[in-house]
């Protein structure tokens, strides 16, 4: 039978933290299996095309584990394919291992990506039934020719205007993202920010499994995946989680999960109302009940803002007390704090935000401006941990030199100039 739980706001905040591996000292050196580990615990790291200042998952890895070498990343999703990319919660870097969990959408898709009877739905099916040619032509030439880049692909359809509410790609590249969903390709390289495509059959390594999990299984183990990464967590926290959108039956797996005594509710002692119901994994009591020890140790992190820890505004929060949206798509005249806009996660509190930008061709990491939420400003020695986390940035950037505007709050400008 499951055990309630007590914990106070800061508590689960800290539980957070220590579980997106976001305290304690930064490994020395970090290797392919340390990255390994990592997404094991974290679940998966999402992919965004923006590199103001690095690509987005690499600054997740970054912000968790320092200064490591990104062709040990490279090497586990092309070499020893013990990462993929597949479809999480949304485009990310996944396990291997964790195959048989997207296997079922991939035998499914349309119909497991999208809810029954949704106009989405219906759209894929009808587009996939008229553009069966193309199907065929893409798996063609990719085993005939593949590896190949999109571009690589004659689509002749491109000029034609689409009629179906669907975006401007042309079929073709259509097509590679439904052949994706459906694991018949894979992305097995990329050139820059092109990515190439094969035939999953020839990318797959031996010992992948193709255990056909139902659908009950699977969100049996990712909901546990799920809270286990978050610390504590609400059903529509679990349900932004991981496997975002596929969390169907999850009133009863909630159920299922604490007759068997591997999630237990959790009571908040304080903070705001509408902090949820939550739950906590059973391996996680421990952890929690021993943060109030020495076992803390807190550090000054800048997030992407893509990271697992934040992706979930509303949770940010609820449990943060912080506000946060990017502004990458609004006009450069309305924002509020810049274009790429890194959280500043110092402990179990967000203290402030950072906008830099990477000057490659002049080497230098460009700080646009810093700003302090107003509890932070009295830590005067906060802005000498900002500046130290700056410069192990610049150093993995490959930059020899971080340059500030006047943008900075007074009390920190001491350190940050």
């Amino acid at each position: 039978m499951p055990k309630r739980v007590t914990a106070t706001l800061e508590n689960a905040r800290r539980l957070a933290v220590v579980k997106q591996h976001l305290a304690g000292k930064t490994t020395k050196n970090p290797s392919s299996s340390d990255i390994l580990e990592l997404v094991r615990n974290i679940g998966c790291l999402q992919l965004d095309p923006i590199s103001a200042v690095a690509p987005s998952h690499q600054i997740v890895l970054w912000s968790r584990l320092g200064n490591y070498d990104t062709s040990h990343l490279d090497s586990l999703l092309w070499k020893e394919k013990k990462l993929f990319e597949y479809w999480a919660h949304q485009a990310s870097i996944v396990l291997m291992e964790d195959y048989p969990l997207y296997y079922y959408m991939m035998r499914n898709y349309p119909e497991s990506r999208f809810a029954p009877q949704s106009i989405w739905l219906l759209r894929v099916k009808k587009w996939l039934n008229a553009n069966a040619d193309v199907r065929d032509y893409v798996l063609t030439e990719l085993k005939r020719k593949g590896p190949l880049l999109s571009r690589q692909f004659e689509d002749e359809s491109r000029s034609r205007k689409p009629s179906d509410g669907w975006s401007s790609w042309g079929n073709v590249s259509r097509m590679l993202l439904n052949l994706i969903f459906k694991g018949e390709i894979m992305v097995v390289g990329r050139q820059g920010k092109q990515k190439i495509y094969d035939l999953s059959e020839r990318f797959l390594p031996s010992w992948v499994s193709k255990k056909e999990l139902s659908e009950e299984e699977i969100e049996y183990e990712a909901v546990q995946r799920s809270i286990k990464a978050l610390g504590t967590a609400t059903e529509s926290e679990i349900k932004w989680y991981f496997l975002r959108g596929r969390y169907r039956r999850l009133k009863d797996t909630l159920k299922r999960l604490q007759a068997d005594s591997k999630i237990h509710p959790v009571d908040i002692r304080e903070g705001p109302i509408g902090i949820g119901k939550r739950y906590i994994h059973s391996e996680d009591i421990q952890t929690l009940e021993d943060i109030d020890s020495n076992n803390w140790e807190p550090r000054v992190s800048f997030l992407s803002p893509f990271g697992n820890l934040i992706s979930d505004r509303t949770r940010t929060k609820l449990l943060f007390n912080f506000d946060y949206l990017t502004e990458i798509y609004t006009p450069e005249n309305k924002r509020k704090y810049g274009y790429y806009v890194l959280p500043i996660l110092y402990g179990d509190k967000l203290v402030g935000r950072i906008d830099p930008l990477m000057d490659r061709k002049n080497q230098k990491l460009l700080i646009n401006a810093v700003h302090a939420e107003p509890h932070a400003l009295k830590d005067k020695n906060l802005s000498g941990e900002i500046r130290d986390t700056a410069e192990q940035l610049s150093e993995f950037l490959g930059a020899k030199e971080v340059v500030y505007s006047r943008k900075v709050p007074k009390p920190w400008r001491n350190h940050l100039h």
